[in-house]
């Protein structure tokens, strides 16, 4: 199998229509061939026919008049949208010349997706990759990413633990072969999520409601999604965009920093590349309740249907959802009624990945739990979904709550060798529109480099 250097564009990912039509033939019929290096092509939140793939929840399990839409990531190869920036990190590098297939072992810090989505990028495009992340993961995560054939370097604690996840990186980067793919602190991520998950977002609420959105919410682990907020306010200014955090780990609300269970979120740091101007509130989620919402969601058919549910809309939640993803659904419940929105407004959020890597979690709460039966369904259904309330949500839009961000960034940040200045420059939106406008020159080294190679084989 040829390794293939360049794969799709930026522009590409968000409209893989404008991909060349016998590429494209070609990368859908390698989707039943996982590590087929075509499925490169199939990065993007579009589905065979265009079309954004999504889910508008039933309201009878929101219990809010708003529209909840979710865009669904687990049909991304390797099943998580986190191969989208691992593939936009490891590209950009390749087009500046800093990472250089046979010289270079790449590194991808992590606590899981994006550290599966490094060590499925680098099966493809065959580079070396070594995964740092935390060692009480779940199993599923750390078998996906030996099965692509990636390294693992395991450091101590959760997924609260990152920082130390970050510290290794560090360190090992400091040898000449070791390229960091790190999504903290570099801009694909942003320019990523800002481009195709942003686009994706405006797109999918195109038939829905007003076809406006009022508000994303989604749970920062490196920030990256966040981005597509960036887009969403440039299209609709009136938007909000809502940070979710477990209740457990408020690093950004108040500093807290304890354990969590909502594994790829909440790390005890304002990253890097999370854009603060773009912030307007806070909204923290008990990790037991996305855990026990996910029960709900996945084994709970029965509970469904008594709620309110019709069949297929019960049956068509099973498998879309993981731990985070859940968090956001009851994020975006939380700010729909915070906000007071109608039926014409749609909330938007995302679900990174599916729940084919959360076997365990949910074997851990049945141990956990003497009864999970429906009834006790029913009462987790009750006060996880419908009794969403509006507590522990802070306003971060007056220029008070912004310094108070931009103090968590320079305490993390600084310490890894970035100057003040540079964090200074992030507290214009200049700088955000600046680092975007990088993706069109991306756009044509790419295809430009693509172009190149196909033309030597």
């Amino acid at each position: 199998m040829k390794r293939i250097p360049f794969g799709p564009t930026y522009d590409e990912m968000l409209s893989p229509a404008t991909i060349d039509e016998s590429i494209r033939k070609k990368a859908l019929q390698a989707k039943q061939d996982e590590l087929d290096p075509l499925n490169l092509f199939n990065i993007t939140w579009k589905d065979e026919d265009d079309q954004v793939r999504k889910i508008v929840l039933p309201k009878a399990l929101t219990g809010v008049d708003a529209n909840i839409v979710v865009l669904l990531g687990k049909d991304f190869p390797s099943g998580s949208h986190k191969v989208g920036p691992a593939y936009a990190t490891l590209i950009e590098g390749a087009v500046d010349g800093d990472i250089i297939p046979g010289r270079h072992n790449i590194l991808g810090p992590s606590t899981g997706n994006f550290g599966i989505g490094v060590a499925y990028i680098c099966n493809l495009m065959r580079y070396d990759a070594t995964v740092i992340m935390p060692d009480n993961m779940s199993k599923e995560r750390y078998e996906r990413i030996k099965g692509y054939g990636a390294e693992l370097e395991l450091t101590p604690g959760t997924e609260s633990d990152v920082i130390l996840t970050l510290e290794k990186t560090h360190e090992m980067a400091r040898e000449e072969k070791n390229i960091a793919l790190a999504q903290f602190e570099l801009m694909p991520n942003y320019r990523f999520h800002r481009h195709v998950t942003g686009g994706a977002a405006i797109e999918a609420v195109q038939d829905i409601g007003n076809g406006r959105i009022a508000c994303f919410a989604a749970a920062p682990g490196s920030a990256g999604t966040l981005a597509a907020g960036d887009a969403i306010k440039k299209t609709f200014p009136e938007a909000k965009v809502a940070a979710l955090e477990p209740y457990e780990c408020s690093t950004l609300m108040d500093g807290g920093r304890g354990q969590h269970r909502i594994e790829g979120i909440g790390d005890k740091m304002c990253t890097l590349i999370h854009n603060v101007l773009t912030t307007d509130f806070i909204t923290l989620i008990e990790d037991e309740d996305a855990v026990r919402g996910l029960k709900i969601v996945q084994d709970g058919r029965a509970v469904l249907e008594e709620m309110g549910l019709t069949p297929a809309e019960a049956r068509a939640l099973k498998g879309l959802f993981g731990v985070s993803g859940i968090c956001n659904i009851i994020g975006a419940i939380k700010m729909a009624k915070y906000l007071r929105l109608g039926p014409e407004d749609n909330v938007v959020t995302v679900a990174t990945d599916g729940f084919d890597r959360y076997d365990s979690v949910l074997e851990d709460l049945e141990e956990r739990y003497l009864e999970t039966e429906d009834f006790v369904l029913k009462r987790w259904f009750r006060d996880i979904f419908l009794r969403a309330d509006t507590d522990h949500i802070a306003d971060y839009r007056p220029r008070e709550m912004k310094e108070r961000l931009f103090a968590q960034k320079e305490k993390d940040w600084l310490k890894f060798g970035y100057k003040k200045d540079y964090l200074e420059k992030m507290k214009s939106m200049d700088f955000w529109d600046e680092e975007y406008a990088k993706v069109h020159h991306y756009n044509e080294e790419i295809a430009k480099r693509r172009k190149t190679k196909e033309e030597t084989r």
